[in-house]
C-alpha cells in the first residue's frame, strides 16, 4: 500500500517514520523548507520505544505531485487544512483512502465535501510529540493510532491498513466505534485546552487554586453535554477517566494549544472550541458559559497575534 503522509511535522513525521522503519512505502508531502531540512538533516525520531533515523526520506512538493496513492495519512493542523486539501488532491484516485488524524469533527465535513464521504475514514491518534532541534521528540509513553469506517464496518480496506501498520513501533488499532471515540477525545481535548489556555496553567496548578476544582468539572460537563446532544454521549468509563485526568492533584498536564500560545504560534481555536460551541446551538444562546469564555479568550489571542506580526 503506497502511503502519502501529508506533513512531516511532529505527528506525521513520527507515524510516517515508524512505517518507514518497517520498510513500508512512504512519501512525505511537504513544503520546500521542510523538504530542504529533511534532505540535509534527515528524519530522526527520539523515543523511549526506540530511536530511528533516515538520511533522506522520500518527499514531494505539492507542485510536483503527479502520482496517486492508496492511502493518504493527513496529519496537518486544522488551520492548514484548506491548503493541505489543495496540495494532496492530485494524489487521490478513485480507490484512494484518506485517513485524517485531526482533532474535532469539522475536518470530516470539509473532506467529505471535497473528496466524497466514501473516501474518508475516521481516525485519531494519542501521542505527545514535538520537534526539538530538528528532531521529533516523543514526550510520553503513549503512541496510539486508531481508525475505522464511520459506519462501524470492518471493511477490506480497513483490514488492509491494519496489515500495513502491523509490526510498526506504535499501537495501531482498527475500530468499529471510531466516531464515538473521536467525540470522546474531542470532549477531553476541549476541556483540557479550554481550562489550561484560559488559566494559562497546568491542570495541577488550576486544581490547587481557589475554585479550580469546580471550574474544570464544570467545563467538562458542558462539553460532554454537547456531545450527548449530538448523539454521542461520553461513556461512563471514559468520562470517569477524563475527569480523573483533569482533576489530578499536582498534574503537569497542559494542552498543546497552550504551548502554541506560549510560543506565539497559530492555534486551532475554531476547530476545537468554536465548532463544539457552535453545535450547542439554541441551548447556548444568551448564556455566558465556561466554554464561551474560553473561546472568547482564544479569539482575543488570535486578534492580538494578527495585529502584532512582528512578534512572531
Amino acid at each position: 500500500m503506497r502511503t502519502l503522509v501529508v506533513g512531516a511535522g511532529a505527528i506525521g513525521g513520527y507515524f510516517g517514520g515508524r512505517l518507514l522503519e518497517i520498510n513500508r512505502e512512504v512519501t512525505f508531502l511537504v513544503r520546500a523548507k521542510r523538504a530542504a531540512e529533511l534532505s540535509s538533516q534527515g528524519l530522526t525520531i527520539r523515543s523511549r520505544f526506540g530511536d530511528v533515523s533516515f538520511s533522506k526520506p522520500a518527499t514531494v512538493l505539492a507542485e510536483k505531485l503527479r502520482e496517486t496513492f492508496d492511502l493518504v495519512l493527513l496529519s496537518c493542523k486544522a488551520y492548514d487544512l484548506d491548503g493541505a486539501i489543495t496540495s494532496f488532491a492530485p494524489a487521490v484516485a478513485p480507490n484512494t483512502v484518506i485517513l485524517p488524524l485531526l482533532n474535532g469533527m469539522r475536518h470530516l465535513d470539509m473532506l467529505d465535501e471535497r473528496f466524497g464521504r466514501h473516501r474518508v475514514l475516521g481516525g485519531q491518534c494519542l501521542i505527545a510529540v514535538a520537534i526539538r532541534d530538528g528532531e521529533i521528540a516523543h514526550l510520553n509513553d503513549t503512541h496510539e493510532l486508531s481508525f475505522g469506517e464511520r459506519d462501524g464496518a470492518l471493511s477490506d480496506r480497513v483490514q488492509a491498513i491494519t496489515r500495513v501498520m502491523e509490526g510498526a513501533r506504535f499501537n495501531a488499532r482498527a475500530s468499529t466505534e471510531i466516531v464515538q471515540e473521536m467525540w470522546e477525545k474531542w470532549v477531553f481535548l476541549a476541556s483540557l485546552a479550554g481550562s489550561t489556555c484560559l488559566m494559562r496553567a497546568t491542570i495541577g496548578d488550576i486544581c490547587a487554586s481557589p475554585g479550580g476544582t469546580d471550574f474544570i468539572p464544570g467545563l467538562l460537563e458542558e462539553c460532554s453535554s454537547i456531545a450527548a446532544t449530538e448523539g454521542h454521549p461520553v461513556r461512563e468509563a471514559q468520562l470517569n477517566r477524563t475527569r480523573n485526568m483533569l482533576t489530578a492533584t499536582g498534574a503537569a498536564l497542559t494542552a498543546s494549544m497552550l504551548r502554541d500560545i506560549e510560543r506565539n504560534a497559530p492555534i486551532e481555536a475554531d476547530h476545537i472550541i468554536g465548532d463544539l460551541l457552535g453545535r450547542a446551538g439554541a441551548s447556548s444562546h444568551g448564556k455566558l458559559s465556561l466554554l464561551t469564555i474560553a473561546y472568547t479568550h482564544l479569539k482575543a489571542y488570535e486578534a492580538r497575534r494578527r495585529r502584532t506580526p512582528q512578534a512572531e
